[in-house]
């Protein structure tokens, strides 16, 4: 069976102790389809009741990543289509992220090279998670019209400082230091010793000492050194103010952030900033879940996603023409609708 078509693999490895899922796409980086979710669930159901199976790996098939989040391709044109398919997609993923949080075997998850978006949701809320080198982290959701979910935006909101309001107004990316920084992993294993590292999980009874054994201090975190004017300039409450206070904080990576911030969609950075500053306060991931699956069936009924796609992934102009197009146009009500309750259409997960 080819790559594109097997899509996501479930095996036991050694003795029958180790559930394997290995998401199967690589020339799409293992983007993910309602197809994968449902597999990806089916399994690990399964397995809560299958006594041979003392933990779960995740992994991703190729050289270039875990994941890269959703199949946007697919979501483009599902959304033109009206996107019912893509609001049961979510529903799914969301209910996914929040059963792998609470799994009561160790999951452990594999971040090794690009880890984005949806990627994000299926290990960052894992038991044990492991970056190598070559791990590049993110939530680019803002990039393309939409906001940081799969659980993302709680981790962004509880990362040390403004770190997360940052990473999520930027877009910006994390090595594996900043990744360690910020709390979206707990070690670092070079890439050279993975393959050693899951044959010893195959044998294992203590997943998260096996990965503590193989595990080597990580690269620098370079957001450590920039929490100065990252604290100060990502405090306020508006990102008008942040704006404000990149461009005028004399710190070129601020400048150059400001403009990051700016390149990305009006409404979906100032709704970024709400539900981070609300995650913040709610006490549980599935509650945030739910504040998510709000936010992004709103995004459906915008214009701002379709366009994002299109400019980043569909023609590749990288020239978006938001809707509204400046901050100063995106209104108190208009970010309100997105976080609004949804009559008849609740994740329900709190």
């Amino acid at each position: 069976m080819g790559a594109e078509v097997a899509e996501v693999r479930t095996v036991l490895d050694g003795d029958g102790g180790l559930g394997r899922i290995v998401l199967n796409r690589p020339r799409a980086l293992n983007s993910l389809t309602h197809g994968m979710i449902t597999t990806i669930r089916a399994a690990l159901d399964e397995w809560i009741a299958d006594g041979r199976v003392r933990a779960v790996v995740l992994t991703g098939a190729g050289e270039r990543g875990l994941c890269a989040g959703a199949d946007l391709r697919a979501m483009h044109d599902e959304v033109r289509a009206g996107g019912a398919g893509t609001r049961a997609f979510f529903r799914d993923e969301y209910r996914l992220n929040a059963l792998i949080a609470r799994y009561p075997k160790p999951f452990v998850a594999l971040m090794d090279g690009i880890t984005m978006g949806g990627g994000i949701g299926l290990s960052a809320h894992s038991a044990v998670r492991i970056v190598t080198e070559r791990s590049t982290i993110a939530m680019p959701e803002t990039r393309i019209g939409l906001v940081p979910d799969v659980g993302g935006s709680r981790l962004l909101a509880h990362a040390p400082g403004e770190l997360g309001t940052h990473l999520g107004l930027t877009s910006a990316s994390m090595g594996p230091g900043d990744a360690l920084l910020c709390g979206f992993a707990d070690h670092f294993v070079p890439s050279e010793r993975v393959s050693e590292l899951l044959d010893a999980l195959a044998r294992s009874s203590d997943p998260a000492a096996t990965v503590a054994a193989h595990a080597e201090p990580a690269p620098p975190a370079e957001l450590a050194g920039q929490r100065d004017w990252i604290d100060a300039c990502y405090a306020p409450d508006t990102v008008e103010e942040i704006v404000e206070r990149l461009l005028n904080s004399g710190v070129p990576e601020a400048k150059e952030s400001a403009e990051l911030v700016l390149g990305n969609s009006p409404t979906a950075v100032k709704v970024t900033l709400a539900a981070l500053r609300r995650a913040r306060a709610l006490t549980t991931l599935e509650a945030v879940l739910d504040q998510e699956y709000r936010i992004s069936c709103a995004a459906l009924d915008g214009r701002d996603l379709i366009e994002g796609i299109r400019a980043q992934v569909i023609d590749k102009d990288r020239s978006p023409q938001w809707s509204p197009r400046t901050l100063s146009d995106v209104t108190e009500a208009d970010v309100a609708r997105f976080l609004a309750p949804r009559e008849g259409d609740e994740l329900g997960l709190a």
